[in-house]
């Protein structure tokens, strides 16, 4: 969880800070004196949560929030003020909350258990997948799926990929075999690969991680814990594991990020 805070007064943003710290100690927390450099911060490397002091010099905390808003819609916006006047122009954005000066810890611990989109860690995961740099499946535990063929490998990682989207298995011929001729050996071969990833799931107790229909797979987003997907939701952990690598090992995986991206 990353968590940003702005005042501009630094006896009341060292308060906010150390309060903040103490509610939630698991979390990547980062302090700024000007609006614009959280911002900044913010649109680099994401954030889940932002407590904005509301009376500022330059910009308020009013429109800072609407300026975070647009990096990420479901920002969590806590303000912090002094001044009660100012806090039906801050609810009218939506926020999570407000805290009323001083600042305590229990103020905070209070705000976080009430936020208007929680973020709540899947602890009903079968699978943790790992997309960002080379692709890798995990149990809850820690422990490395391992998939016997690295097609059959190859085969489950598309299939993340399309997040739940049913895909024939045509499709997944393309993008496992490239410019191969569609026949019929090679059809048989995709089908052994499927068999074998199925194996591989069922043998951590995940076959329910891929659903089958006829002539078709597609994976159950429901039961998987995905940087990929966490990205998409802008997540600030998984926005800061990015590092510009995506299923390094497929050639096809690069050019669809691409395409995510530029939409």
């Amino acid at each position: 969880m990353r968590i940003l805070c702005v005042d501009d007064e630094p006896l009341a943003l060292k308060m906010l800070e150390m309060s903040v710290k103490k509610a939630r100690q698991d979390a990547e927390v980062l302090s700024f004196m000007k609006p614009k450099e959280l911002l900044e911060a913010a649109r680099d490397g994401g954030c889940d949560i932002a407590f904005l002091d509301i009376h500022m010099r330059g910009m308020t905390g009013v429109e800072l929030a609407k300026e975070l808003k647009a990096v990420n819609p479901k920002m969590n916006i806590i303000f912090v003020t002094g001044f009660s006047e100012y806090t039906g122009e801050a609810m009218r954005l939506h926020a999570s909350g407000y805290i009323m000066k001083p600042v305590t810890q229990k103020k905070v611990e209070e705000e976080l258990a009430d936020l208007r989109f929680p973020i709540v860690p899947k602890k009903n995961a079968k699978l943790r997948v790992q997309c960002f740099g080379n692709f890798d499946v995990f149990t809850p535990g820690g422990d490395h799926v391992r998939f016997e063929r690295s097609k059959s490998k190859e085969v489950f990682a598309y299939l993340v990929h399309k997040q739940g989207s049913s895909c024939t298995t045509r499709e997944i011929f393309a993008a496992i075999f490239e410019d191969a001729p569609y026949d019929k050996k090679l059809q048989n071969l995709l089908q052994t690969y499927i068999f074998a990833m199925i194996k591989s799931l069922r043998a951590v107790d995940a076959e329910d991680a891929v659903v089958r229909s006829y002539n078709a797979l597609a994976v159950n987003p429901d039961v998987l814990d995905c940087d990929y997907y966490r990205f998409k939701e802008l997540d600030a952990g998984a926005v800061n594991s990015y590092q510009n690598e995506y299923m390094s090992q497929y050639y096809w995986a690069d050019f669809l990020f691409d395409n995510y991206l530029d939409d």
